[in-house]
């Protein structure tokens, strides 16, 4: 007798699982929140109850954030330094509070894509789950 399927749809491939993880969802069964608070993922699903407590997501999102923000931002220094001539103390007044912001708000989907990431290919203490192809295709 074959195993009943579970009462939730694992995701097709890894961008589907990543893209749960930005929203915020919980990547394996795109149901439950992944986050209790800001970035504190929540113990388990209270859909399919995979637990994320074991996630080691660490300091990556940061990272990851960090260079996205610097990598965006870094032209537009150059411009207004460069182009319009702005003073470097007028550019970092108007720098610092967009950059602080962008890294803010990029946070939280950073690590739900970092935690989907690490949930998909069984890394850590995740066991790597897929879904199970249909027989009759």
């Amino acid at each position: 007798m074959a195993p009943s399927p579970p009462p939730y749809e694992l995701p097709q491939n890894f961008p589907a699982a990543l893209l749960r993880g930005f929203l915020g969802k919980c990547p394996r069964c795109g149901e439950g929140r992944l986050f209790r608070k800001w970035i504190k993922p929540v113990d388990a699903c209270p859909h399919c109850a995979q637990d994320w407590s074991v996630q080691q997501a660490d300091d990556f999102p940061a990272y990851i954030g960090i260079f996205v923000v610097g990598h965006l931002l870094a032209p537009v220094v150059i411009a207004m330094i460069g182009t319009y001539d702005m003073s470097p103390i007028l550019t970092l007044a108007i720098i610092l509070p967009v950059a602080v912001a962008m890294l803010l708000a990029m946070l939280q989907p950073v690590k739900g894509g970092v935690i989907a990431f690490l949930w998909w290919f069984g890394i850590g203490s995740f066991v790597q789950e897929r879904r199970e192809e249909d027989s009759d295709k």
